[in-house]
């Protein structure tokens, strides 16, 4: 690889994960392009970037969204794209007998039908340059069972499936597919649910390390998995979540 800048595109890159892998990125050499529906945020976080970030506004959760988002980073990066990160999702807790088909429908459409587009559409370029690194982000959701999140484990249970599919597949032509999974972070995302009388107990009580992840954090194991360190790494989804899939806490007290 070149001394030029390599090329990134991060999904959900306004805010929280997103926001801090974009800045990761940036960090470790890449000219980012952040993509989201909302200008004023993806502005914000562009900001605070070196590299000559691009903002792409796309709604992911519509059939043209992610290639024309896509399209977009390409045309800006002069046809090279090195890394896609798919971190952009919707999150459902409700009890799984009230959950509706639209419901169903919109968390299928933005967690797994917009990262299997935007690596469609992505996979042409990186096979031509026949190098690339592609990371989704996943939860631990779709590892270990937890109440009222059926909906959403199935959308992360099945971006893992279609990680590992695509490592198989394109691993030939010198593309490399892995995942992240975070656990609880600290996040917008979480801040409400753990405002909940007695939540935040009982989330620290199976987390070995007793504290939430900070999205920096998760963003690290991305930036790794984008370097040339992990040039042998494919197929995995690794857990970045404090401990939490690997244990079981038989002792919540302590």
């Amino acid at each position: 690889m070149s001394a030029e800048l390599r090329t990134a595109l991060v999904t959900g890159a306004g805010r929280g994960i997103g926001a801090a892998i974009a800045q990761a990125l940036d960090e470790a050499g890449h000219r980012v392009a952040l993509v989201a529906r909302t200008r004023t945020a993806l502005d914000e976080v562009a900001a605070t970037l070196s590299n000559d970030p691009v903002v792409i506004v796309a709604d992911l959760g519509t059939h043209e969204g992610p290639p024309a988002a896509v399209a977009a980073a390409l045309e800006a990066f002069g046809g090279r794209l090195d890394v896609l990160v798919n971190n952009a999702g919707m999150a459902l807790r409700k009890p799984s007998d009230e959950v509706t088909a639209t419901e169903i429908d919109e968390l299928f459409a933005v967690n797994v039908r917009a990262a299997l587009l935007t690596c469609s559409t992505t996979l042409p370029t990186m096979v031509a340059a026949g190098c690339g690194s592609i990371i989704n982000i996943s939860s631990i959701s779709g590892r270990r069972g937890a109440p009222r999140r059926s909906v959403y484990a199935a959308t992360k249970a099945a971006l893992d499936g279609m990680t590992r599919s695509l490592a198989m597949e394109f691993g030939p032509s010198g593309i490399r597919v892995n995942a992240v999974a975070p656990g609880v972070v600290e996040t917008a995302m979480w801040a409400e649910n753990l405002a909940k009388p007695g939540v935040a107990d009982a989330v620290m009580g199976v987390i070995p390390t007793r504290r939430l992840s900070r999205p920096e954090e998760v963003a690290a194991v991305v930036a790794f998995l984008a370097s040339d360190a992990a040039s042998a790494i494919t197929g995995e989804v690794i857990s970045a979540d404090g401990g939490m899939n690997s244990t079981l806490n038989l002792w919540p007290t302590v």
